[in-house]
């Protein structure tokens, strides 16, 4: 997704800023883009389509200085990825903005705004919005006035960083919808979408919130909230144990990749929702076109994100009223597939180089039946994502263990964004429900923090299975994944044979294996399968199974002879399978550090298989 950094200062900003939006590389994007302003030459610009390279190049060419000065990478979501489209955007010869998000109502604005004689000079949205403050300026003559007038009529998400001739000390941000953050230095301060574009300048940060906007002078920061309110806004200090290359005070990657799940998910979240809708865009330029033409989704993966797209079959069918096939891509791309009308064509790898679903997408695309392609991916510069129609990129960061876990998080969560928009388009999907769940994925972070919690009595039920060489896992319906995961984390990290079964399938062949060294792990969130699965729980005690159940606070089950609860948070049905892996990765992680294995680089495997 875009990336955005911004610097005040008493010297030349330029080289901060373009190393800023190198830090900001792996995010994905298609051009670039710098402005600063110079005290006697005013506002100057250069932008290039394709890679920061391409603008380091230009700019030692014809160099650029100023003390103020923007930057930004933009993922095209409006208009081709074209020097013209790239950000920063101007209005006139004194006014430049740079943008991360989508602004709903950017065609109605701008007939507004061409009305009054405002000439636009690319496709972009993101054009209405420095328009919209120029006009604003007009009347206020101060650039913070302008800007609080002007995001009250911007629907949609925005964070934005804007500079003006008019007040050449200063420069002014907003959030919604978006993330900002503020870095502190001395005598200088600065601006970015993610404090690691700034870490090269300072280690004190001050994040925005919802609805902020900020002034931010050489020697001074006013923020106001939403309400219009002068705020402080706490400083953070980073040390170099944040970085994500390094463990800081965790034993494991792992074990810091899973308590990074509260935070990528927010990311992952974070230009995505609107009030009370998804907003459609975030998957491209032409999503809405196209999602309203989807009939069937076709979708493949390899691992732990085979497993997401298992839990994502539930949901499209469910909420979007799409019919969904899910196979691993190493077995689709070598057998001759029927392809319905209509259908999109769904890839998933954390890697976006994984070989057998890169050779499945080229072979979707080569058979030239389907509607369109997408990509969910974490990796914006993968060819995966180059070669895709469409693409979301989750926010999950650099995964250095080689067991999945915040990968797979930010892909579940991207893919119910993806149902979600596929049934608001499509017009299946009921509104009171969407309004629900747009507002339980905001809730949907701290949930994750909640039973993170649960670390410490999980580590104490994972010595029940330290000479234990069996397990089986037990899901019903979108649990059943979920169980898939967790036996698949057990197996990875602690070579423990695990293997996972609907609970309904127990008494077809499962059931011969359970006795008192065979513990028995279920995921039991409070739906209407709760009665049918405390049934099947019943038919391991009776053989001597030992239970280890994951239950829904509200689910009525209790500890007792052969049965350990752990008490999960309540949770909307449809999110239960995000927040109920986590406590499977924690109990993987705690089972494998007893038995000694190497937990982050486990024997025979690799991160990203580029290999069939």
């Amino acid at each position: 997704m875009c990336g955005i950094v911004g610097a005040v200062a008493e010297r030349n900003v330029t080289p901060i800023l373009i190393e800023g939006l190198k830090r900001l590389e792996y995010r994905g994007y298609d051009s670039a883009g710098v402005a600063l302003i110079d005290e006697r030459d005013g506002l100057h610009r250069c932008r290039r389509a394709g890679k920061v390279s391409e603008l380091q190049a230009a700019l030692a060419a014809a160099p650029l200085a100023g003390r103020l000065g923007i930057a930004h990478t933009r993922w095209a979501t409006h208009g081709a990825p074209t020097e013209a489209n790239a950000h920063p955007h101007f209005s006139g010869h004194e006014l430049a903005v740079v943008h991360n998000g989508i602004i709903e109502n950017h065609e109605a604005l701008r007939e507004q705004l061409k009305a009054k004689g405002y000439v636009f000079t690319s496709q972009t949205d993101t054009e209405v919005i420095v328009h919209l403050l120029a006009e604003k300026l007009k009347g206020t003559g101060d650039l913070a006035a302008a800007l609080k007038q002007a995001v009250k009529e911007l629907h949609g998400a925005y964070g934005l960083a804007v500079i003006s001739t008019r007040q050449p000390d200063r420069l002014l941000a907003a959030r919604s919808g978006s993330p900002l953050v503020i870095g502190l230095g001395l005598g200088e301060n600065f601006l970015a979408s993610d404090q690691l574009a700034l870490r090269q300048v300072t280690d004190r940060f001050v994040y925005l919130e919802e609805g902020d906007i900020a002034e931010i002078q050489r020697d001074r920061l006013t923020i106001w909230d939403v309400d219009g309110q002068s705020v402080e806004r706490e400083q953070v200090q980073y040390h170099e144990g944040a970085e994500a290359a390094d463990k800081g005070a965790y034993r494991h990657f792992m074990l810091k990749e899973i308590f990074e799940q509260p935070d990528v998910v927010q990311r992952t979240l974070e230009g995505r929702l609107a009030n009370d809708h998804v907003l459609v865009q975030a998957f491209g330029p032409q999503a809405a076109e196209l999602f309203a033409r989807v009939r069937n989704v076709q979708i493949v993966a390899c691992g732990t994100s085979y497993h997401a797209g298992m839990v994502a079959r539930y949901w499209l069918e469910d909420l979007a009223g799409i019919p969904c096939q899910i196979e691993v891509a190493s077995e689709f791309r070598y057998r001759k597939v029927v392809v319905q009308p209509g259908t999109l064509f769904v890839s998933i790898s954390q890697s976006g180089e994984t070989a057998d679903t890169l050779a499945a997408l080229r072979n979707a695309r080569a058979d030239g039946g389907y509607l369109a392609s997408l990509a969910l991916c974490n990796v914006g510069t993968s060819s995966l994502v180059r070669e895709s129609d469409l693409t979301l990129l989750t926010q999950a960061g650099p995964e250095i263990g080689v067991a999945s876990t915040k990968a797979f998080t930010t892909q579940l969560v991207g893919l119910l964004l993806l149902t979600l928009a596929l049934g608001q388009v499509r017009g299946k999907l009921d509104n009171a429900l969407r309004i629900e769940l747009v507002e339980e994925l905001r809730r949907l972070p701290a949930r994750l923090g909640e039973a993170l919690a649960m670390d410490r009595t999980i580590e104490k039920i994972s010595e029940l299975f330290a000479e234990k060489h069996h397990t089986l896992f037990l899901g019903r319906g979108a649990q059943y994944p979920v169980a898939m995961e967790g036996a698949l984390k057990l197996k990875e990290i602690s070579y423990i044979h695990a293997e996972a079964y609907p609970a309904g399938e127990l008494k077809h062949g499962p059931l011969a294996l359970v006795d008192a060294d065979m513990p028995v792990v279920t995921v039991a969130p409070n739906n209407e399968l709760l009665e049918k699965l405390k049934s099947n729980l019943q038919e391991v005690r009776a053989r001597g199974g030992e239970l280890i159940v994951f239950a829904d606070e509200q689910a009525g089950l209790e500890n007792g002879e052969g049965t350990h609860v752990v008490n999960m948070p309540h949770i909307h049905d449809i999110l239960a399978p995000i927040l109920y892996t986590l406590p499977l990765q924690l109990l993987s992680y705690h089972v494998a550090v007893l038995r000694g294995t190497d937990v982050d680089q486990p024997r025979n495997l690799a991160k990203s298989v580029t290999v069939e």
